[in-house]
Formats: structure tokens, C-alpha cells, sequence
């Protein structure tokens, strides 16, 4: 592979990061915007996305395949986090009982995953500016 070729795969793997992590943040948004959503269009109370990722495969020379980068492997709810009962009889979502099932959303952990995805998105973002750099100084050399 010549080393133009090694600049650009550089390149499409920062931009996969770059995609990927834009997912994640956005997911994290949504659920920090639903952390005190009681009753969804479906009637129950919002549950908690987390985003998983996926190597992006390609078959290199010689039929090995290769880590090109990384994408959104799905996006899915978090049935292993407890949805938490609060005592609130005057909620309109409240049961006979006075309880109200909130969502499983922990905003501090979802802080943490923010900022995790920032810098993550922060690192890919700078990669991709230095290999244009890196492409931009290689065309001066050549003119």
C-alpha cells in the first residue's frame, strides 16, 4: 500500500470514529432529555439506549481482512438497568399504590459517558486534522 493510501485509510478510519461518536453523543442527549419522562407515546416510562459499536471490515491483499474503522453497531434499549419506584401519589402517572416508575436513566453516568464520547470525538477530530495536514504538506512537496 503506498503511503497516500496509508494518509486516506487514516483518514476514512477518524471519519468512522468521528461518525460513530456523533451517534453516541446523540443518544446520551436523548437520554439526558428523557431522564424524568414518566409515560412515552407507548405509555410507559422511558427506557435507557446505550449504543454499541462495530469493527468496519475490509478484505485486504492477500484475503485478509482488515479493521477499517468503526460504526454504529445498533442502538438498544437497556433492559438490564432497574427502572426506579418513587412514592409520588399526586404524579398523574402514579399506580394505586402511590408509586411512580421512573426511568433508568442515571444522569451521572450519563455525564461520565459524555464526556467519554467528547473526548473520544475531541481525539478523532484531531487525527483527521493532521492527516490533512500531512496531505496538504505532501502536495506542496510535489508541486
Amino acid at each position: 500500500m503506498s503511503g497516500i493510501s496509508h494518509l486516506f485509510s487514516g483518514m476514512r478510519a477518524s471519519s468512522s470514529g468521528l461518525a460513530a461518536e456523533r451517534a453516541r453523543l446523540d443518544v446520551i442527549a436523548k437520554n439526558l432529555a428523557n431522564a424524568e419522562t414518566t409515560r412515552t407515546p407507548e405509555g410507559v416510562p422511558y427506557r435507557r439506549l446505550s449504543v454499541w459499536f462495530e469493527p468496519m471490515l475490509q478484505r485486504a491483499e492477500g484475503g485478509k481482512l482488515e479493521v477499517t474503522g468503526v460504526k454504529v453497531g445498533g442502538v438498544t434499549p437497556d433492559y438490564a438497568s432497574p427502572m426506579e419506584r418513587i412514592l409520588n401519589p399526586g404524579h398523574p402517572d402514579a399506580d394505586g399504590a402511590g408509586y411512580v416508575t421512573m426511568p433508568n436513566v442515571n444522569t451521572t453516568h450519563e455525564m461520565v459517558d459524555l464526556i467519554s464520547a467528547s473526548r473520544a470525538y475531541e481525539a478523532n477530530l484531531t487525527a483527521q486534522e493532521s492527516f490533512v495536514a500531512m496531505a496538504e504538506r505532501a502536495l506542496r512537496l510535489v508541486q
